[in-house]
C-alpha cells in the first residue's frame, strides 16, 4: 500500500509519539502496511491511510488506555484531532497523563 506524502509545511513536533502512535495504529487495526512506511502527516481518512469511524473509535480507545485521557465522540475539535498521526500526537502531548 502506498501512502501519499504529507503537506510538507507540516514539522514533526513530537517524532517519538508519531512513532509509537503509528505502532499503535498498525497493532490496533492489524494494518499491514509496516510502521517505517506510514507517514504520520498524511490523512487519516480518505487517501491518506483509509480509515473509517469505527477505526478511530478503536485507536481512541486505545489512546485513552495507553496515555490516560479520554477522547471524546463529541468534541468539536475530532476534525482537528483526527487529521494525521501527527495532529494526534499534538494532541496527546498536551493532554496526556504524565
Amino acid at each position: 500500500m502506498s501512502l501519499p506524502p504529507s503537506d510538507p509545511t507540516t514539522a514533526a513536533e513530537h517524532p517519538e509519539l508519531e512513532r509509537e502512535l503509528a505502532q499503535l495504529f498498525v497493532d490496533a487495526l492489524n494494518l499491514e502496511t509496516p510502521v517505517a512506511e506510514i507517514d504520520t502527516g498524511a490523512a487519516l481518512f480518505g487517501d491518506g491511510l483509509g480509515l473509517d469511524s469505527i477505526d478511530i473509535l478503536e485507536v481512541a480507545l486505545e489512546v485513552s488506555h495507553r496515555f490516560g485521557f479520554q477522547l471524546r465522540s463529541d468534541d468539536a475539535d475530532n476534525e482537528r484531532i483526527f487529521r494525521s498521526i501527527r495532529s494526534l500526537a499534538a494532541h496527546v502531548a498536551q493532554h496526556r497523563v504524565k
